[in-house]
């Protein structure tokens, strides 16, 4: 079955995790039919939180082109653009809780905005624990505006074995939510 070309908006905030936002680009990049177009946005803090983690600057690899944060001069800040998908990875709980009380001061939470307006797919990854009543509530109010909260929780039952094995469970997972082919391993499927 033939998959149309997707365009995918991949924000990055300043919540612990970059590892996840850098697999994840990792894996859109060498899916069987990747996306035709990522559009990247880093929060103000998420690039330094990436320098950190990763080790080392991020760098900008086709398909993926890098949008300021301050800018509403993008295809992707209006509803008439195409593109279908937008994940939020790692999410911080700023910007879900700007996003859950349609606060738009950014390019994120207007993206975001966007998708959830034009019943367009729109897939929050948090990284925070634990979680208080604020946290929950907000995530509440986005899923049922119709965002899918997908927290960053890895999987054991494929037996990870090292950092990014642990890391992927969640990318994978990711990739199977936004509708795209995956080989990941399948609960009592790859046995």
């Amino acid at each position: 079955m033939q998959q149309k070309s997707r365009k995918i908006i991949l924000a990055v905030t300043g919540a612990s995790g970059s590892i996840y936002a850098k697999n994840l680009l990792d894996r859109l990049g060498s899916l069987k039919n990747p996306p035709a177009e990522i559009a990247v946005v880093f929060s103000e803090t998420a690039k330094e939180i990436w320098e950190y983690e990763i080790g080392e600057k991020y760098k900008e690899i086709l398909p993926a082109k890098e949008y300021k944060n301050n800018s509403f001069f993008v295809p992707f800040a209006s509803g008439s653009s195409d593109y279908d998908i937008m994940i939020i990875c790692p999410a911080s709980m700023g910007i879900l809780g700007r996003i859950a009380n349609g606060i738009s001061d950014d390019l994120i939470a207007r993206a975001a905005d966007v998708m959830l307006k034009e019943r367009r797919k729109l897939i929050l990854v948090p990284r925070e624990t634990p979680y208080n009543l604020i946290h929950i509530r907000n995530m509440e109010t986005l899923s049922l505006a119709g965002a899918i909260v997908c927290p960053a929780t890895p999987s054991f039952y494929n037996r990870p074995k090292t950092i990014d094995d642990l890391v992927n469970t969640v990318i994978e997972r990711i990739i199977s939510l936004a509708g795209f082919e995956s080989d990941t391993y399948r609960w009592m499927e790859n046995d």
